[in-house]
This record gives structure tokens, sequence and C-alpha cells, in this order.
């Protein structure tokens, strides 16, 4: 990986620490999660609201070998808990800007969950502008369009296992916090839309967002957005893990080729 910020799983520092004081400007981590020490492509993950880099540390074993995944650290969570949680869409993306363009080395893709969708899709319109190179795919699941308005907050989808939890809840609850009053103010740009491939993933049983409602990403998109809808309700990325791995790599593997036919 060269000199790219990015902290393996299993080391005890953090990105964020490395790279702390850079203008007084929050600035997020990318941690590794799995993957080749010399990847051909990166897949960079985004967290859902009060979640973090776990969901996503099972699925190195179904992307093919050539993919590293990295997960974005915000400030104030997991590992990068010596920063204060950041609360809008638009500060999380600018955070998560800087330690993404430098690890733009190889062709990469962007997947976000939920409130990681929104991320990713602002993230996605930086990197598009800013002159590096663009991401082949952006992949969004459990998020209705980014120009519909949610205001009630998620804290109900919150897994059983972590209500019932009082310390776990304590750790949690400053970000979900912050999460929460993100997803309240987001107000999307007029003009913000995507140019590189954007598909969209859904639980057929979920409720925010309903299946019906994902479509309307491609109001936002300058392509024509795909929906698959997976088995269960808002979480469904935890129990799907196989067979949405098993899409991106197909998906990012039709992407790659008409960005690049020869």
């Amino acid at each position: 990986m060269g000199n790219l910020p990015i902290a393996d799983d299993r080391g005890a520092r953090s990105v964020v620490d490395a790279r702390a004081g850079v203008a007084d400007r929050p600035v997020a981590a990318l941690l590794r999660l799995g993957g080749p020490g010399a990847p051909q492509r990166r897949l960079i993950c985004l967290p859902f609201a009060g979640g973090g880099a776990a969901t996503y540390r099972p699925w190195s074993r179904f992307l093919p070998d050539d993919v590293e995944i990295v997960s974005v650290q915000l400030p104030g969570r997991e590992l990068a808990r010596n920063g204060r949680p950041l609360d809008s869409i638009d500060a999380m993306a600018g955070a998560a800007h800087a330690t993404v363009r430098s690890a733009t080395d190889v062709p990469y893709a962007l997947f976000g969950h939920s409130m990681g969708a929104l991320v990713a899709f602002e993230l996605a319109s930086a990197l598009e502008h800013d002159g590096c190179r663009p991401p082949e795919a952006l992949f969004v699941s459990g998020r209705r369009p980014p120009d519909e308005t949610d205001v009630a907050t998620p804290v109900h989808a919150l897994p059983d296992a972590v209500r019932s939890e009082p310390e776990l809840l304590a750790l949690l609850l400053p970000g979900l916090r912050a999460d929460v009053r993100a997803l309240e103010t987001y107000r999307i740009a007029d003009d913000t839309r995507i140019s590189c491939p954007v598909h969209v993933y859904g639980g057929r049983d979920d409720t925010r967002p309903r299946p019906d409602q994902l479509e309307g990403w491609s109001r936002r998109t300058e392509q024509p957005v795909r929906v698959r809808l997976f088995a269960g309700g808002h979480f469904f990325v935890a129990g799907e893990p196989a067979a949405i791995c098993a899409d991106i790599s197909s998906q990012w593997a039709v992407a790659a080729l008409a960005a690049d036919p020869t």
C-alpha cells in the first residue's frame, strides 16, 4: 500500500492520530479490513448511523482476490474516538474527502448503507469534480433518494442487542445523536448529480425506505440506476454479505469495462 494513510484493523494506531492537526480540520481515517497487500482495486465503505467498520469486516471473504476493502472511520467513532462526532452530511463527506482522495491510486468504488449512502453520494460528487481519479461505481443501500427529506430518527432501527446493553449504548449515543442530526438537517444542493454508474440495494421488507422509493435515485444520476432487492429489512446487509459482494463484483466489472473498453 506504499505510503497511503490506511491502517490495518488489527493494528492499534488510528490514522486520525497520524494525521491530526492538519489545519485543525476534521479528517477521517481509512481502516483496512482485508484484501491483498498490493491491490488492483479498492472498495471504500461508508458507515451507517451509529455504526462503524464491523458490518463490512466479513466482506473480504466474498470479494475477488484483487480487491482491498477499507472502511471510512469518521471522527469520534471507533478507533477515532479522540475527535468530536460530526453532525452534518456535508461535514462527514468533507472529512472523508481528503483521506479518500489519497487512496485513489487504484480503481475504486464506493459503498454506503443508510446514512452512509448519503455520505458516499456527496463524496462521489466531490471526487468527480476535484481532478482525481473518479469512482468507477457507486453502490448505495437502505436509503431513500437524497432529494427526499426524512425527518424521523433511525433510533428504532438499532439492533435489539445494542438497545439492551447500557454500556454499549453510552458508547454509541454521542455519535448516534450526531448522525440523527445529520440526517434531519441534510439538504442536497439543487445541481448535484453523479456521473458514474449507481447501483441501489434495498431490503424487501424494509419500510424506510420502501422498495418502491429506490428508483428515485435516478433523479440524481447521469446514467440509469439499477435497483436490486435482497431478503430482509433495513439491516439486510448484515444477513446477505455473500450475495451483496457477488453483485458488487459483477456490476463493478461491467462498469470498469465501460469506463475503459481497451
